[in-house]
């Protein structure tokens, strides 16, 4: 009998719960499900945002453009698409806790070329952006839900050291993506196109190409227009890569200068044609890069510090003291200011800021008296650096007011401002060159029926004296007329009423 009696006492023992540890009168502490549930929802959203973050993007043409489709965590949903430097404009397109961004990162010129040289294929652009926009959404979406998997999985693996808690977050994540995209299926607003919210400098849009609704309604005229503008800015680019080229004594040192590029972005390629064609040494640039000096145009001026030759600048009467402070920080760019120096190829070179920023209309302008006190500074710091041991080869100041007052104290001073070319010879023997606009006065060069035309000049300077030899001016005609000419100029001809010698022209079909 004392075997049953033993083995219902194990059992009884094995039953017995431990005693309760918690205070008198108090409850045994537990955790809480829905605390459980938050911790496991953070750590999905988490990963499935870092998963997108790291893999969530596609790259993809959208007719001539090259695009990067991007998803993102929102509150309101909707699409927002990036047009750096210009700014961005939000579309009220779909309500989910995603929004697509789309950023258009560049126009393919090959693409552009192909759209010229095959104008049928302009009846077609429609439909060919909307089979690209989908079948980047597509690939979008496969590569957004891996992302998303594989963010929370990593993370809910990493957090709970336990595979299924991390394949149950892989799992939930899957699930809120594809609720989100349900979502936003079922609040799909096409109309949204016609009340874009605009930024940046595109807060500009609706007043220079009319309202969306004219655009979607009339849009065989939108089409024309840009068929016009692919057209023209391609022209332009076969312009440049045809100039004939000179070939001077190599012992010289070639400097390029442009000035009032006034944010038109064929300019910098342009500048980088002209820079590998005539080996330059260094550009000169008299100033007006930008159009308002807004913190929204700065990405515009990246591609400063990739032209191939060193960039020496001064700010003009458009371009902002927040536009000076993000060229300073560049390599390769040189900003003068206040009479500043520096020493180049070999060449000295000093300069001085416009006085005067005319796009901010709160403040008074100084007019031609603030120029030429300008100028009387610079010329006064001239003299320093002649005193000093270290003369100065070339000035530079975008008003030719101010350039002026140089006279007698340097060889050769730059300026722009005018957007027409002006070669003076000055009482004290200083030489006044003023250059054109080298983005054909800003973005109308791609938008005008007959826009500015494309100036830029190269000098050629002895490199022992550091004088200037002769120079040759570049002009093209007109996007319209994609005519490229280059004439050469030297110092001792009459300069009120040049016969430039030898000149060359080329016409592209």
């Amino acid at each position: 009998m004392a075997r049953p009696f033993h083995a219902a006492a194990v059992r009884v023992r094995r039953l017995r719960r431990p005693r309760s540890t918690a205070p008198a009168g108090g409850l045994v502490p537990a955790s809480h499900p829905w605390r459980r549930a938050l911790g496991l929802l953070a750590v999905v959203v988490l990963g499935a945002w870092l998963g997108l973050l790291v893999v969530g993007s596609v790259r993809t043409p959208v007719g001539p453009m090259d695009t990067t489709m991007t998803l993102r965590p929102s509150v309101s949903g909707g699409t927002k698409i990036n047009v750096s430097p210009l700014g961005a404009l939000e579309l009220d397109s779909h309500h989910a806790p995603v929004r697509l961004d789309v950023d258009v990162d560049q126009l393919d010129p090959e693409r552009s070329q192909a759209l010229v040289k095959h104008p049928e294929r302009l009846s077609g652009l429609q439909d060919e952006v909307t089979e690209d926009v989908a079948a980047g959404t597509r690939e979008l979406a496969v590569r957004s839900c891996v992302a998303v998997v594989s963010g929370a999985t990593a993370l809910g693996l990493l957090v709970y050291r336990r595979p299924r808690r991390a394949l149950a977050a892989g799992g939930l994540a899957l699930a809120l993506l594809a609720a989100s995209g349900v979502s936003a299926y079922a609040t799909w607003n096409p109309k949204s196109v016609l009340e874009p919210k605009f930024s940046g400098l595109l807060s500009s849009a609706p007043s220079v190409v009319g309202d969306a609704r004219s655009i979607v309604t009339e849009f065989d005229v939108y089409q024309q227009e840009l068929a016009r503008l692919v057209t023209n800015v391609t022209k332009l680019y076969d312009a440049t890569s045809t100039l004939p080229v000179y070939k001077p004594d190599p012992a010289t040192v070639r400097v390029l200068q442009v000035s009032d590029i006034h944010l038109n972005p064929a300019a910098w390629h342009i500048i980088a044609s002209l820079v590998d064609q005539y080996e330059i040494d260094v550009i000169i640039d008299s100033g007006d890069t930008m159009d308002h000096g807004t913190a929204a145009e700065n990405g515009f001026l990246d591609p400063a510090r990739d032209l191939g030759a060193p960039y020496v600048w001064v700010r003009g009467n458009h371009d902002s003291k927040e536009t000076q402070a993000y060229l300073e920080k560049m390599k390769n760019v040189h900003v003068l200011d206040e009479g500043k120096a520096v020493t180049v190829a070999g060449v000295r070179i000093a300069g001085t800021g416009d006085p005067q920023f005319t796009p901010d209309r709160t403040l008074p302008t100084g007019g031609k008296a603030a120029e030429q006190l300008a100028g009387m500074r610079l010329a006064s710091a001239l003299r320093d650096q002649r005193r000093a041991g270290t003369p100065v080869d070339i000035a530079v100041a975008h008003d030719p007011n101010a350039a002026r007052e140089t006279d007698g104290t340097v060889p050769l001073v730059l300026a722009g401002h005018v957007h027409h070319r002006v070669n003076e010879l000055l009482p004290l023997g200083t030489r006044l060159k003023v250059e054109g606009s080298a983005g054909g006065g800003g973005l109308r060069a791609v938008q005008n029926e007959k826009p500015e035309k494309v100036r830029a000049s190269v000098l050629y300077l002895d490199r022992p004296t550091r004088h200037l030899q002769a120079w040759d001016e570049i002009t093209l005609g007109g996007l319209g007329l994609t005519t490229a000419e280059v004439s050469r100029h030297l110092p001792e001809e009459n300069l009120k009423s040049p016969s430039p010698s030898p000149s060359v022209s080329t016409t592209s079909p």
